[in-house]
């Protein structure tokens, strides 16, 4: 182990940010690689952050009337096919299963990369008038999508998801659920896990296959890049009319309803990692760690072990009646037969938010070093106040890592003008880079290929501000976000 705590087999974030990425995974046994290509095993305490991060959302769609349901794993080719658009996006990337039951299949069946298709066919006998509508469902499941380059939970070629998929009797119905699909998304990026993010519309490039538009939520990781933290599509009628959805609405006329859907995915705790993460492992918000506090005595003699473990059964007690922010207050003792060093240096990887420190001179005073995994910072408690203190020392962890990423995120935000001004800065800066652009798809294409950066959004709260195009000196009335991205 190095000094100051850090640990000395991970790379550090400035050299290889990749390859610090990792090893914070796989050291901090996040996820394991698995024996099929592209894919990944969860481990038990990356999938207790996935599992909070998953409640939470739940908790949220749930609120805004929504119900989960499920829907097969595999989609039939001829319902795929049916929206043309959709399966030429999704091509590339469709696992198929042609043979099954000892014979060739007449029709093969996609592995789902996503469920529009199945659903679409699966409603049109629930909708028969507008007294059905809004449908609006929820799905947890998995996907599979077959990808050319892998990485653990930001890319994999299974991987765990929520799509919600709602069918109203408007466009303007569709438009306002669109919108709490994103809000959904964005009150657990920033207030669950402590990651702000930009709102805004995909470009006509980026967005979803077969959608009328895309909306997304957008965050900057600590290496500048931009990751895509949620998506909600209008459909409008396009999925509808491929399966023959028709209504009888209140005017007494046969329509098609409008539809949605959003999207949020495992590679959320990718996200967290890479927002907060430091050069000893993972930093979690409080609100999604697996663990809020781990204890740890410290004892070289039997008397020593017997007097710290004589202050440990009434602190426990009092540990199992706090109440935090996020519920019930998660800590655990670690007992381990292993040097507190190694101990410290443990839990600093997986990023626990405190840490307890209690030896014999803190048995004889009657009090604990309270270690906060942000900062490092110590504070000495008494003993009995620990317990009643710990739920705003969390709530104030919590808010500092947010604003910590709001200022590194604005401090790494830069507004461009010209073309040679963008592309040196991106080069030497990174970050988000607030540019004029004229709409046009060659322009964004022209950036991409030259550049590798894309526009990440057209953000919603951007001001009207008269400009020129970075590429061909067109109009221009906001500026967009571009960055390169995960």
């Amino acid at each position: 182990m190095a000094k100051g705590g850090f640990v000395t087999s991970i790379t550090r974030q400035s050299e290889d940010f990749p390859g610090w990425y990792n090893d914070v995974v796989l050291k901090a046994e996040l996820a394991a690689y698995s024996p099929v290509r592209g894919c990944m095993i969860i481990r038990a305490y990356g999938y207790a952050i996935w599992e909070s991060m998953r409640d939470e959302l739940d908790r949220h769609i749930k609120a805004t009337g929504h119900s989960n349901v499920y829907f097969p794993l595999f989609v039939p080719r001829s319902l795929l096919e049916k929206e043309a658009e959709h399966v030429e996006g999704f091509d590339p990337q469709v696992a198929w299963v042609t043979r099954a039951g000892g014979k060739d299949l007449d029709d093969w069946l996609a592995i789902r990369p996503t469920s529009e298709a199945i659903i679409a066919d699966s409603v049109k006998d629930w909708i028969q008038s507008y007294r059905d509508l809004p449908l609006l469902m929820n799905l947890w499941n998995n996907v599979v999508r077959w990808e050319l380059r892998t990485r653990l939970f930001l890319r994999t070629t299974e991987f765990l998801w929520q799509e919600a998929h709602t069918f109203h009797a408007t466009e303007e119905e569709a438009a306002t659920e669109v919108e709490t699909g994103l809000e959904c998304y964005r009150k657990v990026a920033e207030d669950w896990l402590a990651i702000p993010v930009i709102r805004g519309r995909k470009s006509e490039g980026e967005k979803f296959p077969g959608a009328v538009y895309t909306t997304a939520i957008e965050a900057m990781m600590r290496d500048t890049k931009a990751l895509q933290a949620g998506t909600s599509h209008m459909l409008g009628q396009n999925f509808a009319r491929s399966a023959g959805i028709e209504f009888l609405d209140r005017d007494n006329q046969r329509k098609h309803p409008y539809g949605t859907s959003w999207g949020f995915s495992t590679r959320m705790v990718g996200a967290t990692i890479m927002a907060h993460g430091d050069d000893a492992g993972l930093v979690l918000p409080p609100n999604v760690a697996p663990l809020h506090l781990v204890v740890v005595p410290i004892a070289r003699t039997e008397d020593e072990r017997a007097a710290v473990e004589s202050v440990l059964e009434p602190l426990e007690r009092h540990l199992a009646e706090v109440t935090t922010a996020s519920g019930p207050l998660r800590w655990q003792v670690d007992r381990r037969e292993e040097s507190p060093g190694f101990k410290f240096n443990h839990w600093e990887l997986r990023g626990v938010p405190f840490r307890l420190e209690i030896g014999p001179r803190d048995v004889s005073a009657g009090q604990a070093v309270l270690v906060r995994r942000l900062d490092r910072a110590k504070e000495t408690l008494s003993l009995d106040r620990i317990a009643s203190e710990l739920p705003a020392r969390l709530l104030s962890c919590q808010a500092d890592l947010y604003r910590r990423a709001v200022e590194f995120r604005d401090a790494n935000s830069h507004v461009v003008d010209d073309y040679e001004t963008f592309k040196s800065t991106l080069n030497d800066q990174g970050g988000f880079l607030y540019a004029h652009w004229c709409g046009q798809a060659s322009c964004e294409r022209q950036v991409n290929e030259e550049t590798g950066a894309t526009i990440r959004v057209i953000p919603f709260d951007g001001e009207p501000e008269a400009g020129r195009c970075l590429i061909d000196g067109r109009p221009s009335a906001q500026r967009v976000v571009f960055a390169r991205a995960y």
